[in-house]
């Protein structure tokens, strides 16, 4: 059973551990969800991958998601097995045979995503070919925008895709469009630039029944991201201005889905000048300090609940490894005062902390619990510097 806490404060005061702790705010979860539904013209599909710990998936469930875009067959069977009424959409676009197979006779699986005419002939082989196949053709688009493009793994380009769309025609119950502008997507209009090319394809092959625009959709790390409701707002005109109007439409979000609905807390183990070495990092719940960069919101915590008086200065991050891989280069805005014993809240780590953790090294991964306030962003963070109980952190 996962102990909770009334917030952060409460937790390092009762919780003693020398492991990371990932505090989960389940609420703030099942709020997001509920605003993302409410915006979204469509079916909002939770990608899995993102984070796939069951209490963030029982929160998402509990907000109103249904529908999962999962990736490979372990994350169909996990969803299928704690909730058997939703539905798995499978959206990587290179399957093995045998997990074609098995999400499709075994656990209803429908709707295959692909990008290439072999992956498309594996599918209708490996069903028999099947007429209540819902395929999905993945199109290439430029990474503009996106802190972390996906370029160049994935997707047909436009002038390949008129082909393989009138292919899927001779085999799937329906047919649509898919595409990814890339991770932490900053510009609204990066997904009209993937939407115009989808009007491209659609104008050689004729309406299609389904479009899926994708994840991308950033979290709100500095504060100034533009907020799903903008995005949507880029996609609804972007769909009227294509001719791509009455087309239904899905999205697949993980990271703003999730994003604020964590907190990862790491403790200072040495502090050696401007470097802090943590028992947490790269390979643990902290990866995405190194490739998104210095934009979490962090505070200190001190175990005696004093505050620091001590100016803020930049410092480096290392986790517990010894792997030289294993840093989250600053600057980390934290007291100058930091030392040996010292705790960090990162906030924002609902996405792609827990899920990427791993042993490496031998170590720890850390405790999940509970945590009943509000999520700690950069708002958060402004509002709370005057408080005596934390030391908050933010970027000079």
């Amino acid at each position: 059973m996962t102990t909770s806490y009334g917030s952060a404060e409460a937790l390092l005061t009762h919780h003693l551990s020398s492991h990371p702790i990932v505090g989960v705010r389940p609420h703030v979860v099942e709020r997001t969800a509920r605003r993302m539904i409410a915006a979204f013209p469509g079916d909002v599909l939770y990608a899995v991958k993102c984070n796939d710990a069951d209490p963030v998936l029982d929160a998402l469930w509990k907000g109103g998601i249904r529908h999962f875009d999962t990736a490979s067959i372990g994350e169909v069977r996990q969803i299928r097995r704690r909730f058997p009424g939703a539905i798995c959409h499978f959206m990587h676009p290179v399957k093995s045979p045998e997990a074609i197979a098995e999400a499709y006779f075994e656990h209803g699986v429908r709707s295959f995503v692909l990008d290439h005419e072999e992956e498309l002939a594996k599918i209708v082989q490996v069903t028999g070919r099947a007429k209540d196949l819902d395929l999905f053709v993945r199109l290439a688009v430029p990474g503009e925008g996106a802190v972390l493009t996906l370029t160049g793994k994935f997707g047909c380009e436009v002038h390949e895709a008129p082909a393989l769309v009138r292919a899927c025609r001779a085999f799937g119950r329906s047919v649509g469009i898919t595409f990814h502008v890339g991770s932490q997507c900053l510009d609204p209009t990066a997904f009209r630039r993937a939407l115009g090319l989808c009007g491209q394809v659609v104008r050689e092959t004729g309406p299609v029944d389904m479009i899926d625009v994708g994840g991308g959709f950033p979290g709100r790390y500095v504060g100034d991201e533009p907020a799903f409701e903008h995005f949507v707002a880029a996609i609804k005109k972007a769909v009227a201005d294509y001719g791509l109007s009455g087309t239904p439409l899905q999205c697949e979000p993980g990271r703003a889905l999730v994003a604020d609905g964590a907190s990862v807390f790491a403790r200072v183990e040495l502090r050696r000048g401007a470097s802090l070495y943590l028992n947490d990092g790269v390979y643990g719940n902290l990866a995405e300090l190194k490739w998104i960069g210095p934009q979490f919101p962090l505070r200190a915590i001190r175990a005696d609940g004093q505050r620091s008086e001590a100016p803020l200065m930049s410092y480096d991050l290392f986790g517990p490894t010894c792997d030289s891989i294993d840093s989250m280069p600053g600057p980390h805005w934290l007291p100058s005062d930091m030392d040996e014993g010292d705790w960090v809240e990162v906030g924002q780590m609902g996405a792609y902390s827990n899920a990427l953790r791993t042993r490496f090294n031998g170590f720890e991964t850390g405790t999940v619990v509970f945590l009943h306030d509000e999520a700690f962003d950069r708002v958060r963070l402004q509002e709370s510097r005057s408080e005596a109980t934390f030391v908050y952190a933010q970027a000079a």
